[in-house]
């Protein structure tokens, strides 16, 4: 069954984000996901604190494909230079 991964990201340094963006989209072809939406200009509707700087949804072909892209020990670099650009959350649904 698909999977879809909610990404937030909230931005420190914007020279790692940009080292992210240039990984991150073969790291994501290797476990089959399909970028959905990219979005710089969030608003909290509901609920309190403030927006993330970018939220990203994903799709997986399942679960496992998911699981796969968080946990593959190859992507661990570039899993590290998303975290390095600022705090990032990522939701599996």
């Amino acid at each position: 069954m698909t999977a879809y991964a909610i990404v937030t990201l909230t931005i420190k340094d914007q020279a790692e984000l940009e080292r992210y963006r240039a990984v991150a989209g073969p790291a994501l072809a290797k476990h089959s996901a399909t970028l959905l939406a990219v979005s710089a200009d969030t608003q909290v509707i509901e609920g309190s604190g403030p927006a993330p700087d970018v939220t990203v949804i994903l799709e997986f072909p399942d679960r496992d494909h998911a699981l796969g892209w968080i946990n593959d020990p190859d992507l661990t670099n570039v899993h590290a230079t998303r975290q390095a650009s600022g705090d990032s959350r990522i939701i599996l649904m």
